[in-house]
């Protein structure tokens, strides 16, 4: 009953007929843009991709792809990622995505659980640290490389495929199409299984919340890795099914350049990239001061008197004429700065502080935040332009239902766990039955783990996850996700890690934002060296007084941190310490920094 077969879905209800459809429909539309060598984006048609699809499909089912069985793939977003999924689909295969920046073991562990039978690697150098496991693992039984011609490469097995082209499959709904493995924080990774119905009740649901994106072409800059299921649902397929267009970030370091590039109209993202953006810029106008700052100040405080006056139907001519000026000269260049064309981002993962949200609403970009779980492929809850309210993360998307346990919850505000029952729910954890049944209610409910409330008109508030709490030595509990969200919210804050369990109190690990820090570390004449920063008792205590001052009164006294770590070394997916989607591996931050934690506690 689970993936999607007991509800009534939309068509197309398979990845395969979406993407045929909009191939047929928008066929010398740009679908993907990569930057050349010259720093200029080349583009591929839907009619191109689809021909690399059909020829690639040809050649897998000519390797011995068939029905259920699975295709890996080790690489970043790029095309050739999309036209191996598609041409998977198309043979009814499962798709099975793998972060490049990933260790060893866990690519072995992931190709081996799911039974990949042919595998995709983007370069050369991850090819030659793996050939190995084709004599290790029983099911592998080719590794095809990405880049490059010659044997045993994608170039050839397309070639092959366009002298033996078979047609493409139309799944069923509840087929599975993917395997995406969660982050495994603790213990192995699991395989999540999503079926073709899924992910198209998402994109259905997304054109319903974002009606404006399919009225005319759009573009997005693709920032977020389409491994995860918010890439590849809310970016990948959606944008596809709108017939819209997408470019690749070259990296993470050129993305200011990319966005001057690409001019999206529509990104996919998480806060930290409009919290960076928006540190950046009252850094740069307190670096700068003069009549810029005051013309920034004066365009920030009218946009939002304005914003405040229209929420009560009222308007005022100096107010306006005031946010008309700052419009021009201000607020226009930070638009420009993204693009010129931006008409909005969604934004996932973690919870957009209201405030920086109001800042870019008020200059005309507004940030839409959202909610959902790679169990849920990932979707359960948006905000939209015609329907939101800062804070939450929107309503149900359609043919979703979500439901409070509050006996898991806090009766004093009224929250609980969040259970999702719907079309988006997974139909399970691969080869994991019992894990499965733990999240999974009888009635075909997805335990989320996560703690919520629903306010009267269904708008949805996380207040916690549940997983994560802890008891302090006074028995009372702690959500060190809910703090850590709001101190990484504080500029000049880049990470942060609370800990307490059995303690009593709470300790934090501080990753300050050196850049923002750098102009007050030189008024008070110290290095902006981050290692000279972090050993200055001064950066300590502006860095602890921020931090306290911005939780008092949000919460408990016993809940805020007593002593701080302060670090010069943020948390990363490099140093082992983030898992792919950027959530802390709290066992290896603990281990990493015991020393230094039960020194505070000992003082």
């Amino acid at each position: 009953m689970k993936g999607g077969s007991m509800y009534d879905l939309e068509k197309p209800d398979n990845l395969v007929e979406l993407f045929e459809n909009s191939v047929a429909r928008h066929p010398d539309n740009p679908l993907f843009g990569t930057k050349n060598s010259h720093g200029v984006y080349s583009w591929m048609t839907y009619r191109e991709v689809g021909v690399r699809v059909d020829n690639l499909r040809g050649g897998l089912a000519d390797a011995g792809i068939q029905k259920h069985d699975a295709v890996g793939i080790i690489a970043n977003n790029r095309v050739e990622w999309a036209v191996a999924a598609f041409a998977t689909y198309g043979l009814e295969g499962r798709f099975v995505p793998m972060y490049e920046a990933e260790l060893e073991q866990t690519w072995e562990y992931i190709i081996r659980d799911s039974g990949v039978k042919i595998l995709f690697v983007s370069k050369p150098v991850i090819y030659e640290k793996i050939k190995c496991f084709i004599d290790r693992i029983p099911t592998l039984e080719k590794m095809v490389l990405i880049e490059g011609s010659g044997a045993d490469t994608m170039e050839e097995l397309e070639r092959a495929g366009e002298m033996k082209p078979v047609p493409a499959i139309h799944p069923s709904a509840d087929h599975v199409a993917v395997l995406i493995y969660t982050s495994g924080t603790t213990g192995d990774p699991k395989g999540v299984l999503l079926t073709h119905g899924n992910f198209t009740s998402n994109s259905h649901a997304g054109r319903k919340k974002y009606p404006e994106l399919t009225q005319s072409f759009g573009t997005s800059l693709a920032i977020l890795p389409w491994a995860h299921s918010y890439g590849q649902t809310a970016e990948l397929y959606t944008m596809i099914y709108f017939g819209n267009a997408i470019g690749f970030a070259e990296s993470p370091a050129t993305i200011a350049e990319d966005l001057m590039l690409v001019k999206p109209t529509w990104m996919i993202a998480v806060p930290r990239v409009f919290n960076r953006i928006y540190d950046g810029l009252w850094s740069k106008m307190n670096e700068t001061g003069g009549l810029a700052k005051k013309l920034f100040v004066m365009g920030v405080e009218s946009a939002k008197k304005k914003r405040e006056l229209a929420e009560k139907e009222q308007s005022d001519f100096l107010t306006t004429l005031k946010f008309k000026i700052a419009d021009k000269i201000v607020f226009q260049k930070i638009r420009d700065k993204l693009g010129g064309r931006l008409m909005g981002a969604m934004t996932g993962s973690a919870t957009m502080n209201p405030a920086i949200a109001r800042f870019f609403f008020d200059i005309g970009v507004p940030l839409y935040d959202c909610y959902g779980l790679t169990e849920t492929s990932p979707a359960i809850a948006m905000n939209a332009s015609f329907s939101y309210r800062l804070g939450s993360v929107g309503q149900a998307i359609e043919k979703v239902r979500i439901v409070i346990d509050t006996s898991r919850g806090d009766p004093q505000i009224g929250d609980g766990e969040i259970i999702v029952y719907g079309p988006n729910v997974m139909k399970g954890y691969h080869n994991k039955p019992e894990a499965t049944r733990e999240v999974m209610t009888d009635d075909g409910g997805f335990r989320t783990g996560d703690r919520g409330r629903l306010d009267e008109d269904g708008f949805l508030y996380i207040t916690g996850r549940i997983k994560e709490q802890y008891k302090l030595e006074n028995g009372k509990f702690v959500f060190p996700t809910s703090l850590e969200e709001d101190i990484r919210l504080i500029p000049g804050i880049e990470n942060a890690m609370v800990y307490g369990e059995g303690r009593p109190y709470n300790i934090c690990l501080i990753v300050p934002d050196f850049d923002v820090l750098a102009p007050y570390a030189e008024e008070q004449g110290i290095s902006n060296d981050p290692s000279a920063m972090v050993q200055s008792p001064r950066i300590h205590d502006f860095v602890v007084r921020e931090v306290t001052q911005f939780l008092e009164g949000k919460y408990g006294n016993y809940e805020i941190p007593r002593k701080f770590l302060v670090l010069d070394e943020n948390f990363s997916v490099e140093n082992g310490t983030l898992t792919q989607t950027l959530k802390l591996k709290r066992r290896i931050v603990m281990e990493k920094y015991r020393d230094q934690i039960e020194g505070l506690y000992r003082q």
